[in-house]
């Protein structure tokens, strides 16, 4: 197969992963922003501001899980023209969601401080996440309404909405957050605090745009209320024995994003402060993998729904080896970017010195990362192979790299780069294992029938 030879592929793929790219790009721009404004403020600032979004992290995989589960049905009922479908389907995602909602707003709101020790017993750390998390609390139930509408529009190919409103909202939050974190005329500094409160009012402004403006255009997924609650019991039964495999992917993933957090927090403030600054720059890059494994979703889901499944495993056949080829590209991105830390960031040399060396070896990660994200968001979830993808996203980030990190942190008190390396170690096996399954072919399966 020649790999450029299906100019309509290619077409197809950017039409829907290019406005997703655009859409995370600005996002990571701005978190990149925002962590730059509380860098400014110090190192237990970026550091407790950085436990406190790994704590919203965690509420943001419980979404993805949810969502992404409903969106294999969502991407498959658009194949076959299915509007109740989508609608049942979309309300059911957002009674999920939902549920999370409250229970992740109640934590923040009265348990902060529990919270964070989980991730660091440093007592200035903890008192400055608290205010952070508790400011940030009422953020939740908007960013669930978009979670679940962005992933919906994704779905049924209207990307352009999402990107409109991320820009807006996203653009509203960086202004908001010079203002409030440093003060400006009569509006008094706020410091973290202040970041968490332009959050908040971003994060409502996006949800209003995203409704308001799906309901004016009537979207598919827009219909009367009762079609969102027209879910039977077997279509339940149905959606949590794809989807549950999903959602427990993404909680134990994130859990283990957490633990990550833990091992470097209770190394020292400065590697838990090394280690958020390269996970944001790493942002920048990463948008490009995300949006093709994205975009690839929908129109695999969409062939399969249609009952073409010839052209669906053509499509998966390209992406694994498109994917990784551009890693390559981007991984020399990383590099120079660690050029420009000393004018941005106000930290120590110690923590520049650890992030340069912690992205190469990221860089070097890169090729494996992305075959490993084209197969399980771009492929396994599009064709329903939910429980294969969810057991080996998972096995070798629990009982290999953490395991060895934590050893290397607790135990032999080696540098944070050698700890990094260790966090990264799970990539090349989880690929060994996804291209036998791809090529095994077991991973199609058309869950609407």
């Amino acid at each position: 197969m020649n790999l450029f030879d299906n100019r309509a592929f290619y077409k197809s793929l950017f039409t829907i992963a290019l406005p997703i790219m655009v859409q995370n790009l600005i996002n990571s721009l701005v978190n990149i922003l925002d962590t730059v404004m509380i860098g400014r403020l110090g190192t237990v600032e970026i550091a407790a501001v950085g436990l406190g979004n790994n704590f919203f992290f965690l509420y943001n995989m419980f979404l993805f899980g949810i969502c992404s589960g409903g969106s294999i049905f969502t991407a498959q009922f658009w194949g076959k023209k299915d509007l109740l479908g989508i609608r049942k389907n979309m309300g059911l995602c957002a009674l999920l969601s939902l549920s999370m909602t409250v229970l992740f707003t109640l934590a923040t709101l009265f348990a902060p401080e529990l919270i964070l020790r989980v991730y660091s017993q440093d007592e200035a750390l903890i008192a400055v996440g608290a205010v952070y998390l508790r400011a940030l609390s009422p953020a939740f139930l908007p960013y669930a309404a978009s979670f679940v509408c962005i992933l919906t529009l994704r779905s049924i190919e209207r990307v352009r909405l999402t990107v409109v409103s991320t820009v807006i909202a996203l653009s509203i939050n960086f202004v908001l957050n010079y203002v409030f974190i440093f003060g400006l005329g009569p509006i008094p500094a706020m410091g973290v605090r202040g970041a968490a409160i332009a959050t908040v009012i971003a994060r409502f402004t996006e949800a209003a745009i995203l409704l308001i403006v799906s309901y004016t255009r009537r979207y598919a997924f827009i219909g009367p209320l009762r079609d969102y609650a027209a879910f039977s019991l077997s279509f339940v039964q149905r959606f949590f024995h794809i989807t549950l495999p999903v959602m427990l992917n993404e909680v134990v993933w994130s859990l283990g994003i957490s633990a990550q957090n833990i091992i470097f927090a209770r190394t020292d403030t400065d590697a838990i402060a090394a280690f958020n600054i390269t996970n944001t720059i790493s942002q920048l890059t990463w948008v490009f993998f995300i949006g093709l494994g994205n975009g690839a979703a929908v129109l695999i889901g969409k062939k399969i729904g249609e009952g073409n499944e010839l052209e669906a495993r053509d499509y998966a056949a390209r992406l694994v080896r498109f994917a990784p080829l551009t890693a390559v590209g981007a991984a020399f991105v990383l590099i120079p970017l660690s050029q420009l830390l000393p004018f941005v960031f106000n930290v120590n040399e110690q923590v520049l010195r650890d992030v340069t060396l912690m992205l190469i070896i990221l860089s070097c990660s890169y090729p494996f990362r992305a075959f490993n994200m084209s197969m399980i968001i771009g492929i396994c979830r599009a064709g329903g192979d939910t429980v294969f993808s969810a057991i080996f996203d998972v096995a070798f980030m629990w009982v290999f790299s953490l395991p060895i990190a934590a050893i290397a942190s607790f135990f032999f008190h080696t540098p944070v780069w050698l700890i990094y390396i260790c966090v990264c170690s799970e990539e090349p096996l989880k690929a060994l294992v996804n291209l036998w399954r791809f090529k095994s072919g077991k991973w199609l399966h058309n869950v609407t029938e």
